[in-house]
């Protein structure tokens, strides 16, 4: 069995050389990095003071001007919100107004309705009357015309022409002048049938078709039948 002799105390030497070399190495990389920890919090504290420092943006230019606009937008629409609630309260005046005269004009219209219908009921009315005044006068006229037809007065009247044929009596009573003759019809008065001088009284005759018959002083004669 061989046995690995240590070699010379060179190699030893050689490996505390080594040992020696890299301790300083290893002291530099540490320190590199102290360095740089160090480096970023200087820098983390920096960026942390600029941001203490930098300007307020509700101060810029932008902001007050877009405030400027929001203010003049809000007095606008407070403005238009003010002049819609003044419409709106006309309007509503208007629109009671409007229903007070509905209301006015419904009752006058039915006002007019009821009093059109008293006024056609009063037309009706009179429309009745005067149909009835006419009727009445119509037959007054008929009775006057008939009257009229069946009375003689003096003078000399032809009968079956002149007057009906039928019996007269004197409408009053006759004075003591009062003379009446029957004669034929176109004798001219020469051929006497009857007449008389009554003196008084109501008297009477009876004339037929063919006769003249004349009547002086003697009033009106009104026919019997």
């Amino acid at each position: 069995m061989s046995t690995t002799e240590p070699e010379s105390d060179e190699q030893w030497t050689t490996g505390d050389q080594d040992d020696q070399e890299a301790g300083p190495v290893r002291r530099t990389r540490s320190k590199g990095l102290i360095l740089g920890a160090l480096a970023a919090l200087a820098l983390l504290g920096g960026a942390v003071g600029l941001g203490t420092t930098l300007p307020d943006p509700t101060m810029s230019d932008a902001y007050l001007e877009l405030e400027d606009d929001r203010d003049e937008l809000r007095a606008e629409r407070d403005g238009l919100q003010a002049e819609y609630n003044a419409v709106e309260g006309q309007y509503d005046a208007v629109r009671a107004d409007y229903d007070a005269l509905s209301g006015d004009i419904e009752d006058r219209e039915a006002e007019v309705a009821a009093r059109e219908a008293d006024a056609e009921e009063a037309a009706a009315e009179v429309e009745a009357a005067e149909a009835a005044v006419k009727k009445r006068e119509e037959a007054i006229t008929a009775a006057e015309d008939a009257k009229a037809a069946s009375t003689i007065s003096d003078g000399i009247w032809t009968v079956g022409t002149d007057i009906e044929p039928g019996t007269y009596r004197s409408a009053a009573e006759v004075g003591s002048s009062c003379y009446w003759g029957i004669y034929r019809s176109g004798s001219n008065g020469d051929d006497i049938i009857e007449n008389d001088i009554p003196g008084g009284g109501r008297p009477t005759v009876t004339l037929s078709d063919g006769q003249d018959f004349n009547s002086t002083r003697c009033g009106s004669w009104e026919k019997q039948s």
